[in-house]
């Protein structure tokens, strides 16, 4: 084993000075779902944090799986460059962390065709990972927590919300998505569904500094998931976050 907690969490600093680092209030995305999973092997660690949300530039909802490690795997290839010098870079400034995107939700007519973050009025279900889920009654929302800020209009951003409560594992990653940037002799040791992130718009917040990650970080070290003994509440919930998505 060559890492310890310092090496791990100084990694996890330099991704958040980079903007690398998932920010739960990202001003371009409304959040919907997050989970964490920690993998090992007897030489590397590795972190990976997916979150389900929507943002009205990428059209689709999507769930970014962020993956942060010692050793990452399957990385970008060449030919998806410009030239060897651009995906050089990409390797010199991402040594430790990867993203990418999934689209677990199908396009389709339940998205009004003048406002694409709107519900078509007449749309009765949307496809998820093949999968028919029928549209709620307008009422069931308040059910989930979920206010209507149109009503009687529903946001694309509120539907999200909406299946992150009744459909949670087909919008998140499977476990072969989570896998996908993490090597294969990797185990998983730990999965959580809610904890405590910092808030890492403000520089001094950091995992670091968090009570949350320097666990996580002694836990990847150790393989013994008795360190993740957290006194603060969880807040990875989308309330949490009011600023998220509102640039």
């Amino acid at each position: 084993m060559t890492f310890n907690t310092e090496n791990i969490l100084s990694i996890l600093d330099k991704c958040c000075d980079n903007y690398t680092f998932p920010m739960l209030d990202n001003g371009y995305v409304y959040l919907a779902a997050t989970r964490l999973s920690l993998y090992r092997s007897a030489k590397d660690w590795a972190i990976v944090i997916e979150a389900f949300g929507y943002s009205p530039r990428a059209g689709l909802p999507d769930t970014t799986i962020y993956t942060f490690s010692s050793q990452l795997y399957n990385r970008n290839k060449l030919e998806g460059y410009v030239n060897a010098q651009a995906h050089r870079l990409y390797l010199e400034n991402n040594p430790y962390n990867e993203f990418r995107s999934i689209y677990p939700i199908e396009e389709g007519k339940w998205q009004d065709e003048e406002n694409c973050e709107l519900i078509a009025k007449n749309a009765i279900e949307i496809i998820v990972r093949d999968n028919s889920i029928p549209l709620p009654p307008i009422n069931n929302y308040l059910r989930y927590g979920i206010e209507l800020e149109e009503f009687p209009s529903v946001q694309v951003f509120e539907l999200c919300r909406f299946l992150a409560e009744v459909a949670r594992e087909q919008i998140l990653a499977t476990p072969q998505e989570r896998h996908m940037s993490v090597r294969p002799e990797m185990v998983q040791l730990l999965q959580l569904e809610e904890w405590h992130h910092p808030n890492v718009v403000d520089d001094n917040e950091r995992p670091s500094k968090s009570e949350t990650f320097q666990q996580l970080a002694k836990v990847l070290v150790t393989s013994d998931v008795k360190f993740y003994c957290p006194s603060q509440a969880p807040n990875t919930h989308w309330k949490n976050w009011p600023e998220g998505g509102r640039l």
